[in-house]
């Protein structure tokens, strides 16, 4: 009995441990990519670079993008080779969008189909609709090495289409608002964004954590040409497998404010411009810090959000509502009183 008792309780403990790991686990691959992040000012031109050479067989490619931080603004998360959470699936990548006058950030996902990355051209494959840079052939990823860099050595599940290759040299990073590209997505992509996904894997927040830890990768320290513009492998900013950028897709200009300044709340009521993020199963959604301010009160005759109950609300006393007292209790009746002795009887008139 004894025994028994101590092994459910080491099970017992072992669950414990094991929970908090897992919700540390999910938490930060939800939230570490930055999904519903809004500013009021849009991320620099994607910079020019070249593609890393393929690490292994089986690996994807995520393009590189500006990711936000509140103390330093934009930085540059480096494009890098990552290994699909399983077979099948493709990388739509993230990206930012105007919406409602603020800028906000659509996380990418894996799913088995590319849906809307808002038009953006992040190159090697990703035009701005759709991925050509590759496709899945039963159980293996094959190689389109006329948009992928990929040593053909080692890799041998490669072919060759450049009637793909658009010709398209734009280098902005956003979506909609002045200067943004102007694409909708389709109803196809729309049916796309509503179908299960999964998100980003632990290497991607991985390299994005990384690059937030990174001060050389900051927009005001590079000017938009990040010296480590893609890796490899995930989180190596250094050695063989590091690219550094060519050039700034455009001239960098300063931004007017400061990135607390520029730091907005997510547009109240409505939804990114085109929804592109992850919908995992029992995901909680943390909302960014606000630097707005405060919400003017309610209307007085605006109905609360949550009433109060009608047991616990405070009332006057009135003949209506006023606690009724209970019925005094009935008196028992008065015992009768014997009758007199015919002594006692008082004698009759004299």
């Amino acid at each position: 009995m004894k025994l028994q008792r101590a092994v459910r309780f080491l099970a017992f403990a072992l669950l414990l441990l094991a929970i908090p790991a897992a919700l540390s686990s999910t938490s930060s691959a939800q939230i570490g990519i930055g999904i519903g992040i809004s500013v009021q000012i849009g991320p620099p031109a994607l910079p020019v670079y070249e593609q890393p050479i393929c690490p292994s067989p089986g690996f994807l490619w995520a393009p590189g993008y500006w990711a936000w931080s509140d103390d330093a603004g934009y930085y540059w998360v480096p494009g890098t080779w990552v290994e699909p959470p399983t077979v099948g699936l493709l990388w739509t990548p993230g990206y930012w969008g105007w919406n409602n006058g603020a800028y906000v950030w659509n996380g990418g996902y894996w799913g088995p189909q590319i849906g809307f990355y808002g038009g953006i051209n992040y190159g090697f494959g990703y035009g701005g609709v759709g991925f050509v840079g590759g496709e899945w052939r039963g159980g293996a990823f094959f190689y389109n090495t006329a948009v992928m860099h990929v040593d053909t050595v080692s890799i041998t599940n490669v072919y060759v289409n450049r009637t793909v290759i658009v010709n398209n040299d734009s280098h902005v990073a956003f979506n909609g608002g002045e200067g943004g590209v102007a694409v909708r997505p389709t109803p196809q992509q729309e049916a796309y964004a509503r179908q299960p996904h999964t998100p980003p894997v632990a290497s991607q927040v991985q390299q994005e954590h990384a690059a937030s830890q990174n001060r050389a990768l900051f927009a005001s320290e590079n000017h938009g040409a990040p010296a480590v513009a893609a890796t490899a492998r995930p989180g190596e900013f250094s050695g063989k497998g590091v690219v550094a950028a060519k050039a700034a897709g455009a001239p960098y200009h300063a931004p007017a404010m400061s990135p607390k300044e520029a730091r907005a709340a997510a547009p109240a009521g409505k939804a990114p411009a085109t929804p592109n993020r992850p919908e995992p199963a029992s995901r909680p959604s943390t909302p960014p810090p606000s630097t707005h301010a405060a919400t003017p009160p309610r209307e007085q005759n605006a109905r609360p959000a949550t009433e109060p109950r009608t047991e616990n609300a405070p009332h006057p006393a009135t003949k209506e509502n006023a606690p009724k007292e209970s019925a005094p209790r009935a008196k028992p009746p008065k015992e009768k009183a014997p009758p007199k002795r015919e002594e006692e009887k008082e004698p009759k008139g004299l």
